[in-house]
C-alpha cells in the first residue's frame, strides 16, 4: 500500500484510456484550488418532459459541462428528496447496526467485474489508506427484474434481509434514469441518442454504501485523506449530494481543484472511463477525491454518501460510437476493460482476459 504522498502516475499501467495529468492522491496543502469555478446545475426535467427544442438545449448544456469538467449537478429529475434521507440514515443503520466482525463475513469479492461487498477502513483499494469504510451491491444483490446467473440470495451480501428492501428503493428509484441520462449525453454529442437503449435494459450497476467516521486528531494530522483521488471505471455514476461537503473534482483545464458543491435533493453526475472509451475522449473521466469538510465537522460527526456507479453488462463490446472521429481506442469486452482497470485497486490477480 502506497504512503500518502503517492501519485497517480505510479499506477498509470492500468489505465484504458488516456489519462495525461498528474496528482497527489491524498489532499496536500500543496494543491491548488479553484474557487471562481462553478460546476454547471441543470433542470434535467427539461430533458425529459421537454418539447424536441428543450431537450436539443438541455442537450447541448448537457454536454458543454461534461467535455469541460466531466461534472454536472442535475435538478429536476423526479426523486422525491426524502427518499435521500432515508438512505442517509439506513447508511448510518447498516453501519451502525454491525459489528466489524460481522462486516467482515461479507468481505468484498469478484462478481463478473464488480468487486462486491464490504471493504474495511483504510482497504478500499489496494494503493492508498483510505479513511472510510464501503459496502457495495451490484444488480445481483437485489431481488428486481434482471438475467441472474445465480438465484436471488440476500443473505449472500447483506446481515439482514431488512436492508436489501430497504437499500432497493433507491435501485428502483434511479434504474429510470440510466436511459434518459445516456440519451441526453449522446444527443448533446451529435450522435444517435439510443444507441446504448438495448445496453442499459436490466444493465449492472454498483451502488455502494460509503460510511467515512470522524477522524481522530491523530488521522487528522496524518495527512491522510477520506477517499483518494481516482477515476470512476464506469459510464456514469449518480451521486445524491451529501449533507457533509468534502468532494472534489480535479479541474484538468486550468490544473485545479474544484470544491463541489450541490444542493441536497440533486444528484451529480460524472463520466467514467467506459464514456470516455466510447466517446473518443469527448468526455473524459474526471479525477475526484473526498478531503475534509470546510467546517471540520470531520471531528466529530461521520460522513455519508451512496453514489450509483452505472455499467453494461461484462459481454457488452466496447467501442468507440460512429461519428466521433477517427477511433482512438480498439473494440474491449467489458469485463476485460473493467477488471483491468480497477486491478490497480485490487491487485493484478483482479484483471480478467477476454
Amino acid at each position: 500500500m502506497s504512503d500518502i504522498q503517492a501519485l497517480n502516475r505510479e499506477f498509470e499501467r492500468y489505465d484504458q484510456v488516456r489519462k495525461s495529468h498528474t496528482y497527489r492522491l491524498a489532499e496536500s496543502e500543496a494543491d491548488e484550488f479553484d474557487d471562481e469555478y462553478e460546476i454547471a446545475t441543470l433542470d434535467f426535467e427539461q430533458f425529459v418532459r421537454g418539447n424536441k427544442d428543450e431537450k436539443g438545449r438541455f442537450a447541448a448544456h448537457f454536454a458543454v459541462a461534461l467535455r469541460d469538467i466531466g461534472f454536472a449537478v442535475l435538478t429536476g429529475h423526479g426523486v422525491d428528496s426524502a427518499l435521500y434521507d432515508d438512505m442517509h440514515q439506513a447508511v448510518l443503520d447498516l453501519f451502525g447496526s454491525t459489528t466489524v466482525e460481522d462486516r467482515l463475513r461479507f468481505r468484498a469479492e469478484r462478481h463478473g467485474s464488480v468487486n462486491q461487498g464490504y471493504f474495511p477502513i483504510e482497504e478500499t483499494s489496494d494503493i492508498h489508506p483510505d479513511l472510510v469504510e464501503g459496502w457495495v451491491w451490484c444488480r445481483r444483490a437485489f431481488d428486481i427484474p434482471q438475467d441472474r446467473d445465480t438465484p436471488f440470495w440476500p443473505e449472500k451480501f447483506l446481515p439482514k434481509e431488512e436492508y436489501e428492501a430497504r437499500f432497493r428503493k433507491l435501485v428502483l428509484a434511479h434504474e429510470p434514469l440510466f436511459k434518459p441520462i445516456v440519451q441526453a449525453m449522446f444527443q448533446g454529442l451529435g450522435v444517435d441518442p439510443h444507441a446504448y437503449d438495448e445496453k442499459l435494459a436490466r444493465t449492472n450497476f454498483g451502488l455502494r454504501a460509503n460510511y467515512y467516521p470522524a477522524m481522530s486528531e491523530e488521522q487528522d494530522a496524518s495527512g491522510a485523506g477520506r477517499l483518494l483521488g481516482h477515476e470512476d471505471v464506469d459510464l456514469f455514476t449518480i451521486l445524491p449530494a451529501t449533507k457533509v461537503d468534502g468532494l472534489q473534482v480535479w479541474n484538468h483545464r486550468s490544473g485545479k481543484w474544484v470544491r463541489m458543491r450541490a444542493p441536497f435533493g440533486s444528484i451529480i453526475i460524472n463520466t467514467g472511463d467506459y464514456m470516455q472509451r466510447i466517446t473518443n475522449d469527448l468526455y473524459p473521466s474526471t479525477t475526484h477525491r473526498v478531503g475534509k469538510p470546510g467546517d471540520r465537522s470531520h471531528l466529530d460527526s461521520p460522513r455519508v454518501s451512496f453514489p450509483m456507479a452505472v455499467y453494461v453488462w461484462e459481454d457488452e463490446m466496447l467501442e468507440v460510437l460512429p461519428g466521433l472521429g477517427e477511433p482512438k481506442y480498439e473494440p474491449v469486452r467489458a469485463i476485460a476493460f473493467h477488471t483491468r482497470s480497477t486491478s490497480k485497486f485490487y491487485g493484478d490477480a483482479y484483471a480478467v482476459d477476454a
